[in-house]
């Protein structure tokens, strides 16, 4: 079961869209490393009203990003 459905299970609803805190929680870093990364368009946002929120989904592709990147050949 993933997290999320372990989260509904124990009664706390899954979030699609996080408060770019929550975002910078979620990936362990300073929010305002975060708010880099938002408005360099390396983490996609979206606008809620006057609101900006991440999607959950863009995290996940932005940590696979990643990963890509680091799966390349090293330098020794």
């Amino acid at each position: 079961m993933d997290s999320e459905g372990v989260q509904e299970q124990a009664g706390v609803k899954a979030s699609v869209l996080l408060r770019v805190e929550e975002a910078a929680d979620r990936l362990g870093i300073a929010r305002t490393m975060m708010f880099r990364l938002v408005k360099d368009g390396e983490v996609e946002s979206v606008r809620v009203g006057r609101l900006r929120r991440v999607p959950v989904v863009c995290l996940d592709e932005y940590v696979e990003r990643l990963r890509r990147r680091s799966d390349g050949p090293t330098a020794a």
